[in-house]
């Protein structure tokens, strides 16, 4: 069985979908179609912009977005889906590719969502840590034990842990996780603390977005971020969306439970190749691969 994952935040780089744009004449009309929704041109960012350009935001998120769902879009037949999940953002850019949004619905949503977070991160300053090689029972135990805001955010893959907090409340937990062994506890260049509760009023901004947004029957179940399940019914999906900002990225879990429910090709679509590694060392049995133009 054939699974689709698509990449979050950090993927992105200067010159994405400019192949795209100029080999199919529909995704030049999707990318036409994202610069009159958006109210800027998100296109020459993407393709000629700074990697700081890029970093903002309002950009990060629409733009790896567009690159991964048009890509989707570009394949036409050949796109095929038996399950589908996306990290964080990616959530949005598969439930598009599963038919669950259209494409304009599922940009503003995105927008929306980065608009959101970028404000949340201004007014409840936070970042995030990369925790390598400590099990994921002591990292959350630490989290716990640490005074201050800081929770597990991402499960990347065994032994590979994202943490997210308040800043002293995360430099207070990476010092203990280096005591208890991790190989690093690095702080990441990230604007703000993600997947954590400081993206409260985030979520509050998104669930009234989500709510006013028709959502469709998906073509394929989606695997969550904050179950790992599949998921076809689209109010739970909406639950489960709205709920992601808070909560961690079980990604680990979600690409075990895929696993087990019989994916064996994993085909990462859009910008990077993150995912593709990760899906590998979560289960070295399953193919996995990547497409970005």
């Amino acid at each position: 069985m054939r699974a689709y994952i698509f990449p979050g935040q950090g993927a992105q780089y200067s010159g994405m979908g400019l192949d795209l744009y100029n080999d199919s004449s529909l995704a030049k009309d999707l990318f036409e179609m994202a610069n009159a929704i958006l109210g800027f041109d998100i296109t020459e960012i993407m393709f000629s912009g700074s990697p700081e350009d890029l970093k903002q935001t309002k950009v990060t998120q629409p733009a790896i977005f567009l690159h991964s769902v048009i890509l989707a879009k570009t394949l036409g037949s050949n796109f095929k889906p038996d399950m589908v999940a996306g990290h964080s953002l990616g959530e949005f850019s598969a439930l598009v590719a599963n038919n669950t949004l259209s494409f304009e619905d599922g940009l503003k949503l995105v927008s929306a969502r980065a608009q959101a977070m970028q404000k949340a991160c201004d007014n409840n300053p936070g970042t995030m840590a990369a925790v390598i090689a400590l099990e994921n029972s002591v990292v959350e135990n630490i989290c716990e034990e640490t005074e201050g805001v800081v929770v597990a955010a991402n499960y990347n893959c065994p032994g590979q842990l994202v943490i997210s907090g308040e800043i002293k409340a995360i430099d207070l937990a990476c010092e203990k996780l280096k005591e208890q062994g991790a190989r690093k506890a690095l702080v990441l260049p990230v604007g703000g603390a993600f997947h954590s509760p400081l993206m409260e009023e985030a979520k509050q901004e998104l669930e009234n977005a989500i709510n006013n947004t028709t959502f469709n029957k998906p073509i394929c179940p989606i695997y969550q971020n904050v179950t790992s399940f599949a998921v076809s019914d689209q109010m739970k999906i909406k639950e489960n969306l709205i709920a992601q900002l808070t909560s961690p990225v079980k990604w680990t879990q979600s690409i075990q439970k895929m696993a087990a429910d019989g994916a064996t090709n994993f085909i990462e679509l859009g910008p990077g190749k993150v995912l593709q590694g990760l899906a590998r060392k979560i289960n070295g049995n399953v193919e996995a691969s990547s497409l970005s133009s």
